[in-house]
């Protein structure tokens, strides 16, 4: 069975709209970047500023602000990640529940719901 894993909010700017969250909400902030990542960041000629994926975490579900790419009304604003012990088992399972399968990357699959939104599956 899955878990909750993170909420995942589609963005223009994904930094600026994390430092609104981590501020808005009690207890969240901004993951920080250590020199690995920043390292990480730079040779792909991007910064903390432009990460197209920026972490907030706090009590709650963590929150995942990610670049949207593609038109709005081809995507979600905002889905769920559900993290699995076996991801193949799972989205085998959600499959069965009327979950359609979308696409598949080295670190996670992107299903549809039966209404057609998309939600991730993770290996956790």
């Amino acid at each position: 069975m899955g878990r909750l894993k993170e909420i995942v909010i589609d963005c223009d700017h994904p930094s600026r709209v994390a430092r609104f969250w981590a501020a808005a909400l009690d207890g969240y902030e901004i993951l920080p970047y250590d020199d690995q990542e920043i390292a990480r960041l730079a040779a792909l000629g991007l910064t903390p500023e432009t990460d197209p994926v920026v972490m907030v975490e706090g009590p709650g579900t963590r929150l995942c602000f990610h670049l949207r790419r593609g038109e709005r009304p081809v995507r979600n604003r905002v889905h769920l990640d559900i993290a699995a012990d076996d991801r193949e088992k799972e989205v085998a399972r959600l499959i069965s529940l009327g979950a359609t399968f979308v696409r598949e990357t080295a670190d996670y699959t992107v299903l549809n719901d039966p209404e057609g939104n998309n939600f991730c599956v993770t290996s956790d």
